[in-house]
């Protein structure tokens, strides 16, 4: 498990004063902190984040890359992760990992989440006792030798343990299709999870027909909601968890847009529904929703089926496009979008002056068993 600590060395600042603070100021703070801590800190910023706080991030990406372009730094001592708390503890897995602390003698990168309840409320769908849960139960109907475990990035440091030790592996949305053509040269089933929609969605393409996919509801009273002959005919085995700024998009958006703007794309993130990701012109992860775009060539109209902010970025950023955001309900990450700049003012100068706040720690036994999954990942071509 992870744990978030408060140092007792010395006074810490408190948060209340920072919130009365005009952005300006706090921005201004906040590069004063960069000035002085120079290459040890780096502020990493995940796409979804607040504009305010993408201008002051070091690093832009999705949440394994920025864990990994960290990691790859020789000089960095801290990391201030923009984004939620599976990231961070990914963060923490990575840049402590045993080789990289005998490299430093010991020394650890201390890894601070600016807000505690910035959360992923479909890493939450997936607890580790409901997961172990599941595990016991399908032994009692099929060989749980011949399942491998997936989990998305997306999930919490103990799901990634999970897999680790029962021979599974991490997949992202650019790499899933890899990590399940892995997974099936070694076993006939997985327990794909949290989310079911990239799940189904990467098992279609591939040519897995929907009736082998049966829905593993934890909090159904026997056999996740599943007859045992479903069970047993099953070939990807699919969670109960979504992401829910993806599943507001439905069908009907994607043939409003159609009809109200002719030849316009649609692009959408495999986190949305099936349906949703049927009608689309493309879908793929972040990082190629971002690489889309910027290959376009000018006067391509797109409606884009991902987080606001994202969509809003693009179209800032490509006014040679017209990019409109595929929904009529505003739908943001609300729990990534809590990080703000008083958030990481205030954390960062804790952090300067030696009195960190919402430290991101992962217990030894969970990174081990997190980083044997993420290694397999890693071997995945």
């Amino acid at each position: 498990m992870s744990v978030a600590t408060e140092s007792k060395t010395g006074p810490r600042f408190e948060l209340r004063p920072y919130k009365a603070l005009d952005n300006d100021v706090l921005a201004s703070r906040i590069q004063a902190v960069r000035e002085v801590m120079g290459k040890r800190l780096l502020i990493l910023g995940h796409h979804y984040q607040q504009d305010e706080v993408i201008a002051l991030a070091d690093l832009r990406g999705d949440s394994y890359q920025l864990s990994r372009m960290a990691a790859d730094s020789r000089e960095c001592r801290a990391i201030a992760f923009c984004g939620v708390h599976f990231m961070a503890e990914t963060a923490d897995i990575v840049a402590n990992r045993p080789e990289r602390l005998a490299e430093r003698n010991g020394e650890r990168v201390t890894v601070v989440l600016p807000d505690m309840a910035a959360g992923c409320s479909m890493a939450d769908m997936a607890a580790i006792d409901e997961v172990e849960n599941c595990w016991s139960e399908l032994g009692e109907v099929i060989d749980t030798a011949d399942v491998t475990p997936v989990t998305y990035i997306n999930s919490a440091a103990s799901l990634k343990a999970f897999c680790g030790r029962h021979g599974g592996i991490v997949c992202t949305s650019s790499n899933a299709a890899a990590v399940l053509e892995w997974s099936f040269r070694r076993t006939r089933r997985v327990l794909f999870f949290p989310d079911q929609h990239l799940g189904r969605n990467t098992a279609l393409a591939m040519g897995i027909p929907a009736d082998q996919m049966p829905v593993w509801d934890p909090h159904a009273d026997a056999l996740g909601g599943n007859a045992e002959g479903a069970l047993q005919a099953s070939r990807v085995l699919l969670w109960k968890g979504h992401c829910s700024v993806h599943q507001m998009f439905r069908p009907e958006h994607v043939d409003q847009f159609r009809a109200r703007y002719p030849g316009i794309k649609v692009l959408v993130h495999p986190e949305c529904p099936r349906e949703v990701v049927d009608k689309a012109d493309i879908y793929g992860s972040t990082g190629k929703i971002i690489r889309e775009v910027q290959a376009a060539p000018p006067g391509t109209k797109w409606a884009i089926g991902t987080e606001l902010h994202l969509v809003n970025r693009l179209k800032h950023e490509h006014p040679e496009q017209e990019i409109h955001f595929l929904s009529p309900v505003v739908c943001m990450c609300a729990t990534m979008y809590r990080i703000d700049l008083a958030h990481l003012c205030w954390s960062l100068e804790n952090l300067a002056a030696g009195t960190p706040v919402n430290v991101i720690e992962v217990d030894p036994e969970t990174v081990r068993w997190a980083l044997v999954a993420l290694e397999r990942m890693l071997e995945v071509k």
